[in-house]
């Protein structure tokens, strides 16, 4: 049971190294002719957002913008940047010795 309990903290601590590690994988998205920018981390936090002034004459298609420089920010290129991340990291091996 100890064994278990001991597995359950180096598994919190993997994780939150994974977090730090991923969060370190950026990715911008653009929208509306590059006037709308998201910059997302591997956590799929926003750290950047960039807005040109014309977009803030109108609400919706500033909406719609942000959230297709999101769509943008997270696709494929950005899901295989994590993918590789993750792969160098070791990717799912930390939890082999988990439960046994």
């Amino acid at each position: 049971m100890f064994n278990k309990l001991k597995n359950i903290k180096d598994l919190k601590k993997q994780g939150k190294k994974m977090q730090e590690e991923l969060a370190t994988v950026v990715q911008e998205g653009s929208a509306a002719w590059g006037k709308v920018k998201i910059t997302v981390n591997g956590n799929r936090e926003m750290v950047n957002v960039s807005i040109d002034p014309d977009m803030l004459a109108d609400a919706d298609k500033l909406a719609d913008a942000i959230k297709e420089a999101f769509k943008d920010a997270t696709g494929m290129k950005f899901q295989m940047k994590l993918a590789k991340k993750m792969q160098d990291m070791g990717g799912m091996d930390m939890l082999k010795n988990f439960g046994g």
